[in-house]
């Protein structure tokens, strides 16, 4: 159990660093030089929804200064409109801007066509699905606050 925990971890995180090197490819090819692929990604999770950036990093997993730090590079590059939140003026509200919006319409577009390649290597809904379940079962498990270091060395 223990080998097959700890290789799950490892696809998860090499199916991460292959995902990203799939955006930065995209990226190269269209000559985007300004952005960087976790960049791309943050903007693939904006979408045309606006968001805090808090809510940026708890919607794309990011680790809260590197959401902080790529926001304000996205902003000086057009990518981001960034305005303070009406309702709580210590808090900022992003959105993308049509350069941003751009971007992500096309990687919307790289993943629709993935979806489509999928079916070519067999893999269909119900086995993404049980996947996604099996994926969210451990987040749980990792973030459950009352699990003591012994309680985790005794579940595993």
């Amino acid at each position: 159990m223990k080998s097959a925990y700890l290789e799950t971890i490892s696809l998860i995180e090499r199916l991460h660093r292959q995902c990203l090197e799939v955006v930065k490819a995209d990226l190269d090819r269209r000559g985007v030089r300004d952005l960087n692929n976790v960049q791309a990604l943050i903007l693939f999770n904006v979408g045309e929804e606006e968001y805090s950036v808090g809510e940026l990093t708890q919607r794309g997993y990011y680790l809260g200064s590197n959401v902080s730090y790529n926001v304000k590079k996205m902003v000086e590059h057009g990518y981001l409109i960034q305005e303070r939140s009406p309702h709580d003026r210590r808090s900022f509200h992003v959105r993308a801007s049509e350069k941003g919006v751009e971007i992500f319409r096309r990687l919307s577009q790289v993943f629709d066509d993935h979806t489509g390649e999928l079916a070519a290597v067999q893999i269909n809904k119900e086995s993404l699905d049980g996947a996604n379940t099996l994926l969210r079962r451990m987040l749980q498990f990792w973030a459950a606050p009352q699990r003591s270091n012994s309680q985790l060395h005794t579940a595993a």
